[in-house]
């Protein structure tokens, strides 16, 4: 928008306050961005990945199967890294059986170290949705900074000039307004992708206790259970 009220205007005759709420906001704004294309595309493979866990238990060869979860590009994922885990637990426990965890049986090892595999995935996928909660709970309250000091404005040219003629408060309350907005703007996005991450995410971790109970039971008793209704716990619960 053009003209003495427009963006450009309200920018030139704005004091530096102002100036800095608006350069935070378009700072959280690019965070808030950046961490939810990248999150998303992450969470967008994991769930392909998810998808072939479905028919891991038909191939021959596990070892094999351990590259098929793997990512295009060669990258491990949460699901070929729990079969390594799994495979590296049980050979561990068997080579050194002079050791203390010896003492452990073999499922409480293997719980144990799925558990853990399953607890650095977890985090992996949390990693910077905090700088999204962050955002959305913050940006509305530096925009309305904004707001009031836009206002602050007003009232001062008023008090100066003697009358409230617009246009001596158009500027200031432009510059209210337009913080209200970019404050809103920032947030929402913000709040829905963090809902949405979160939401995907879950899902993620819920099919990779499943998963992780399947690998327990092959590396145990040397096949995979069947798909009944108590398999849906937690390993280790």
């Amino acid at each position: 928008m053009e003209g003495p009220y427009g963006i450009t205007a309200l920018w030139a005759q704005s004091d530096g306050v102002i100036k800095t709420v608006a350069i935070c906001l378009l700072l959280m704004s690019v965070a808030s961005w950046s961490v939810i294309t990248i999150k998303a595309v992450k969470l967008f493979r994991l769930q392909r990945c998810a998808l072939k866990v479905n028919g891991f238990w038909h191939s021959k060869d596990i070892h094999a199967e351990i590259k098929h979860l793997d990512t295009r590009s060669g990258h491990p994922t949460p699901f070929s890294q729990l079969v390594n885990e799994g495979l590296n637990a049980k050979a561990h426990y068997q080579q050194h059986k002079n050791e203390l965890h010896s003492d452990l049986n073999l499922t409480h090892w293997l719980t144990t170290c799925l558990r853990h595999s399953i607890d650095g995935s977890k985090a992996e996928l949390q990693r910077g949705l905090a700088i999204l909660a962050s955002v959305g709970a913050t940006a509305p309250f530096i925009g309305l900074l904004g707001t009031v000091w836009g206002i602050y404005h007003a009232l001062i040219n008023i008090g100066i000039s003697g009358q409230a003629s617009i246009d001596k408060v158009a500027g200031p309350v432009g510059e209210a307004l337009i913080m209200t907005a970019f404050g809103l703007a920032v947030a929402i996005p913000a709040v829905l992708g963090y809902n949405a991450l979160t939401r995907g995410n879950t899902q993620v971790i819920e099919r990779l206790n499943f998963f992780a109970h399947e690998i327990h039971a092959y590396l145990v008793i040397g096949s995979a259970p069947s798909k009944t209704a108590h398999q849906l716990k937690v390993v280790g619960e």
